[in-house]
């Protein structure tokens, strides 16, 4: 059998199992691939046991939601924030399960020769769900210009900046006209502000009624405590087996694995590292254990001292064990950083540049150097941040103790933390969502005029760069901007980058899920309401 006979039998397998093909049309294609009747029949019969069944309600503890909240797309956030989009509303384009690139409510794309412009077509089956009507160009232009312009207070508009036109071709087909080529720009609009809402006669968007066109409808809800969903029946794409999803924030991590281990809950967005493995025995319950491109972060503000001083940043970037760390706090759910926010997740990463290690000797010398010998700082973190945060800074005190570094952890709220403390404190514990590709991770945190430039960092050769890769069609010349790009950031930024985390969430033992999860966000790329079912 050749490799493309296999890699056709898997697809179709994985078909039966996501309960997209029929046993007829499984049959006859098998018999294409050239598999023997009796081989089919019995490939068919352990993929469909599989197969997705529709019912029940899918209740979901997630564990980042505030008060404070918003159905503003460009004010998304918390976990919550972005996992209740993925489920209410539509992109134009959605990361797959196998991490590639798939439509949503663009059936197809296409680019000019230059990757200047890109034409989008939607699918005519789309709806709203408040509205009652079908999801047209006009809707799509009106949600990307609400993150366009100088009036926009949108965190996603570095992503669209050079956009220069978007215009309606007809009712379905919208086109994008960009200042120079991106090749990147579908993948830019999995980006979860980029959610389609209802359009206004005004050319702006209603998204204050919560209304969207996703699998699952709001029915009711209130944020940082809960929303009851329901499918919507005019949903255009696969999935949405539940009948009911009820989306419930649980920021404390012991309520959240208690309602999961107790059933009070079906499936949850963060496992507690510490729990793994004894949850991990629980034959009621199931582990995942995703690695991603999600990152823990600690950005320093650049324009602030001490961290204005480029040799005090190096210090603190070589005063930490990050082996130890991912050994005692993430128990080896992660992938060691090098202190620039590029994954091996993702393409063009960059595997020849050394590793920065623990080497507190060369951090003293660094601070003598800056004149800041016996350096005290304070790093802002919080419980909600991600699994062991406070425990993870509290180990980083330590190790920095060896280069005369006082490190005071202070533990600030869970509630408002993204609003309160990001951005605003000169030190900080984040989390990072992953991004399929180095330039929308470098568009969003490091470019010079983006709002969510964690550190104000700087850098007229790093912003160049970002220009060049964007057009950029020969992958190796692209590769080769990336690792420049990477060194800068490493030897120059502002952020402590330890690790990138695994995805560790928990499932009832009766929760179906694909073969495939995706590596975008927890449950499966925040996507678990309309991609998993009840097996019984």
């Amino acid at each position: 059998m050749t490799k493309k006979d296999q890699d056709l039998i898997n697809r179709i397998a994985n078909g039966a199992r996501a309960g997209r093909i029929s046993r007829r049309d499984f049959m006859s294609y098998s018999a294409a691939a050239g598999l023997a009747t009796a081989g089919a029949t019995s490939l068919w019969t352990s993929s469909a046991k599989a197969a997705p069944q529709a019912g029940g309600t899918f209740r979901w503890g997630v564990h980042d939601g505030n008060t404070g909240d918003t159905h503003d797309p460009g004010s998304y956030l918390t976990r919550t924030m972005i996992f209740l989009a993925h489920t209410h509303r539509s992109y134009l384009t959605m990361i797959n399960g196998d991490n590639t690139l798939g439509p949503d409510l663009a059936e197809s794309w296409e680019a000019s020769a230059d990757a200047s412009e890109w034409t989008f077509r939607l699918n005519p089956n789309a709806t709203f769900h408040l509205a009652g009507r079908p999801v047209v160009a006009d809707d799509v232009i009106a949600s990307l210009n609400h993150h366009r312009g100088e009036g926009t207070t949108s965190s996603a508009a570095p992503l669209v900046a050079d956009v220069v036109d978007i215009t309606k071709v007809d009712d379905h087909t919208v086109k994008v006209t960009l200042s120079g080529g991106n090749a990147d720009f579908p993948w830019i609009m999995t980006a979860y502000q980029f959610a389609i809402c209802p359009a206004n006669e005004d050319g702006s968007i209603d998204w204050q009624s919560g209304d969207g066109s996703g699998p699952y409808k709001i029915d009711s809800g209130e944020f940082g405590v809960q929303f009851a969903l329901s499918r919507h029946d005019g949903w255009h794409g696969e999935g949405a087996w539940f009948d009911k999803v009820e989306l419930i924030t649980l920021n404390d991590a012991n309520a959240r694995q208690t309602a999961l281990v107790t059933g009070d809950v079906d499936a949850i967005s963060q496992i507690d590292l510490k729990t793994m493995a004894l949850m991990g025995r629980d034959p009621n319950l199931q582990l995942f254990n995703v690695p991603s491109g999600a990152a823990i972060t600690l950005p320093m503000l650049t324009d602030t001292a001490p961290f204005d001083n480029v040799d005090v940043r190096n210090a603190l970037k070589l005063s930490i064990d990050r082996d130890e760390m991912i050994e005692k706090i993430m128990f080896g759910a992660a992938t060691k950083g090098n202190d620039f926010h590029h994954s091996p997740a993702q393409p063009y990463w960059p595997d020849d540049i050394p590793q920065r290690e623990y080497d507190p000797d060369q951090a003293k010398a660094l601070l003598k150097k800056a004149g800041a010998e016996g350096l005290t700082v304070n790093l802002s973190t919080a419980d909600s941040v991600t699994s062991g945060a406070v425990d993870m800074a509290v180990l980083y005190a330590e190790h920095a103790k060896a280069a005369g570094i006082t490190i005071n952890v202070v533990r600030e709220p869970s509630d408002g933390y993204y609003s309160d403390v990001w951005l605003k404190k000169p030190w900080c514990l984040v989390s990072w969502g992953s991004r399929p590709t180095p330039d929308m991770m470098y568009t969003l945190a490091y470019k010079s005029d983006a709002a969510w430039n964690e550190s104000r960092w700087q850098n007229e050769r790093f912003n160049e760069l970002l220009l060049q890769g964007k057009g950029e069609l020969d992958d190796s010349v692209r590769a080769e901007i990336y690792r420049e790009m990477a060194i800068l950031a490493r030897d120059d930024g502002g952020t402590v980058i330890p690790f990138f985390n695994n995805f560790v969430y928990g499932a009832r033992a009766n929760v179906g899920t694909p073969e495939n999860l995706a590596a975008s966000w927890e449950n499966d790329g925040a996507r678990a309401a309309s991609r998993w079912w009840f097996t019984g």
